[in-house]
């Protein structure tokens, strides 16, 4: 499957690990994982979970922070087929913009404490270390996406405008020009009620979510839009 560029792999999750249902899809979501670089374990987690349906319809594979081995790296996998759905946001007052919505997960551990070590206490290695100019959900230090995580999210957020005819302009890339960066990857009461459209992140949607977060390249790339 190729859309400019794009390469996806399919790895999908056992039945009953989505919903079949097939909806139009208008929001479009981007999340990390807070986890390990691996996407095709992090889909085989989802599927042997008892939590029911909860999953995205994509994950992107990145950097282990221990061994900076780059094996899954930027690779692209597809979890459920195209149009059905995964409860992928959590509570928030819409139910309709969660079934009309896509998602991505990054693989990506998220934030680090002062000693470049994850909320499991894995120690990350410095060259994926990111400090941000101000701090995103009081935190400074992160996990740095990687580049070739940021030109496939990039790409994949053209394939999925395209082929859900999706205002990608809408939404996140509004919000980071009217508050800047950090506040416009923040919590949005009106995202929250599911009166924006567009792309979004999983944090515009839920206030206890920093996935994700506004690293100085993924802002760049998503002004570009």
């Amino acid at each position: 499957n190729q859309a400019k560029g794009l390469e996806i792999k399919q790895h999908f999750l056992p039945a009953g690990e989505y919903k079949r249902e097939k909806t139009k899809k208008e929001w479009v979501f981007l999340h990390h994982t807070a986890g390990w670089e691996n996407p095709f374990k992090t889909i085989d987690a989802w599927g042997n979970d008892t939590r029911g349906a909860i999953a995205t319809e994509f994950v992107l594979g990145g950097q282990n922070i221990k061994t900076c081995d780059k094996t899954h790296d930027g690779v692209m996998v597809q979890a459920f087929p195209e149009g059905c759905q995964g409860w992928h946001l959590g509570r928030t007052a819409s139910g309709y913009m969660n079934r009309h919505s896509v998602g991505l997960e990054i693989c990506n551990m998220g934030y680090l404490d002062n000693n470049n070590r994850t909320y499991v206490k894995s120690l990350c290695q410095r060259e994926q270390v990111i400090g941000l100019q101000e701090a995103f959900k009081g935190k400074l230090l992160w996990h740095a996406y990687s580049e070739k995580q940021i030109k496939e999210t990039e790409k994949w957020i053209k394939f999925v405008a395209e082929r859900d005819q999706i205002d990608i302009r809408l939404g996140l890339k509004q919000y980071i020009k009217k508050y800047g960066p950090s506040k416009g990857f923040d919590f949005q009461e009106d995202a929250y009620y599911g009166k924006v459209k567009g792309l979004l992140t999983h944090g515009n949607v839920r206030s206890g979510k920093s996935d994700i977060y506004p690293h100085p390249d993924m802002v760049d790339m998503i002004m570009s839009l």
